[in-house]
């Protein structure tokens, strides 16, 4: 018995003795992102770093994490990291209504098929919805998708069922938009939208009026109207500082006024409205983009200040295709990458008021893009089948939403064929 003891005893020893001098390594993350470029403005990183999720939180973002201490590693080196893609300007209310244009129509699309795949994490459907139908789209749409799917609520009732729907001025309703914002959906609805209107500055005006009630951001698609309305009293007249101003780069249709004259000068007003606050969105569609504006306006200066893509069934397969293509439009215009992102990321989460996004803070949702910049000879189109060429192409590797591996395109993530049947033998 005695000597059991003593043997127990030199045991306890040696066991104090190794956890005293070998440090335990534990598993405290599930996830590390090993070796990339960490790219996010918020977090002044734009440098080689490490990025460590756990419990679908960032844990840590530090260069040189210790391997041994995370669950799963996925070398991500010579690739870029950055903070979940936001894209700001979608039309996700999808639906079988083949009458509705885009309100819980065909037009429409269901957001998971096309924004992890472009490293996209969440989605602003722009106006799809108004306050008469918002709890059928959040209920069919938002509730199911596995994207964040967040909404500018139209001030037409009826949101864009249809462009006659679009005109009815008794429909437009600030006290019941501003109502459905901060009563029922302040987290969800984070701004108001005027779009498609052949009149003059009622709808805007009307939104601005809901924008102010519920204290949220107007984005405004402008220009139906024959003459076009002048987006200069627009811009100093009837918008605030922080309403936002889409399709930026549109030439056509008849009615639009564009930013850029037709002797491809910038007006001198734009650069003056974006001082004063105006946000100009990208908003590329499948006929607000074309190269005759963007090009002339780049090399004067003149950038947007949020890149997204008017996704939707008729802009998808066209000059638009996604997001990253969007953002390698502007890599082709000269804009360096870390503003690209910029744009894609932090700008928007401020502009809509959701600082919690567009960032890689510790305990934020790990909303992550992992993304390859190819180097090649590589053609854009507009909306009006011409192309602009360029060297660099972003393209999507890997995005996770919440901590979890939502697209993987070539695999990085997962273990070999041969590895898999041998650890099932």
């Amino acid at each position: 018995m005695k000597l059991l003891n003593t043997i127990g005893h030199l045991l306890l020893i040696c066991f104090v003795w190794v956890l005293g001098t070998e440090p335990v390594h534990a598993q405290q993350f599930d996830l590390l992102l090993k070796g990339g470029h960490v790219i996010s403005a918020k977090n002044k990183l734009d440098t080689k770093m490490d990025v460590a999720v756990t419990g679908g939180k960032i844990a840590l973002v530090e260069k040189d994490i210790d391997v041994k201490k995370a669950k799963q590693v996925i070398d991500v080196s010579g690739m870029y990291v950055t903070p979940g893609i936001i894209d700001m300007h979608v039309h996700v209310f999808n639906g079988t209504d083949v009458d509705s244009y885009i309100a819980n129509g065909l037009t429409s699309l269901p957001p998971d098929g096309f924004t992890f795949r472009a490293g996209v994490t969440t989605v602003v459907d722009a106006g799809s919805s108004g306050w008469r139908n918002f709890r059928q789209f959040k209920k069919q749409t938002i509730d199911k998708a596995e994207t964040r799917v967040l909404a500018f609520l139209n001030i037409v009732g009826t949101g864009m069922y249809g462009r006659f729907e679009e005109q009815d001025t008794s429909d437009m309703n600030p006290q019941q938009a501003a109502y459905m914002i901060k009563k029922l959906y302040p987290k969800i609805i984070v701004g108001i939208k005027a779009a498609h209107y052949w009149g003059g500055f009622t709808q805007v005006d009307k939104a601005v009026e809901a924008g102010n009630l519920a204290n949220v951001p107007v984005m405004v698609d402008f220009g139906e109207h024959d003459p076009p309305n002048s987006i200069e009293s627009l811009f100093m007249q009837h918008l605030r500082p922080g309403d936002i101003f889409t399709h930026t780069f549109s030439y056509g249709p008849k009615g639009r006024e564009t930013v850029v004259d037709e002797n491809g000068k910038v007006k001198p007003f734009i650069f003056k409205a974006q001082e004063r606050g105006i946000i100009f969105d990208v908003g590329h569609g499948g006929g607000a983009f074309s190269w005759r504006q963007a090009v002339p306006a780049a090399r004067q200066g003149f950038w947007p200040n949020v890149i997204s893509t008017d996704l939707h069934a008729e802009s998808m397969n066209g000059g638009m295709k996604d997001l990253s293509n969007v953002m390698s439009k502007f890599l082709a215009l000269g804009m360096p990458l870390k503003d690209v992102i910029l744009r894609t990321t932090w700008n928007p989460a401020q502009v809509i008021k959701r600082e919690d996004l567009g960032n890689l803070d510790t305990g934020s949702d790990a909303d992550i893009a992992v993304f390859s910049l190819r180097q090649g000879n590589f053609g854009f189109l507009d909306i009006r089948k011409t192309t602009f060429k360029g060297t660099q192409k972003l393209e999507a590797e890997l995005t996770i939403r919440a901590g979890k591996i939502v697209w993987d395109l070539n695999g990085i993530s997962a273990p070999g064929w041969e590895e898999e049947l041998k650890n099932n033998k």
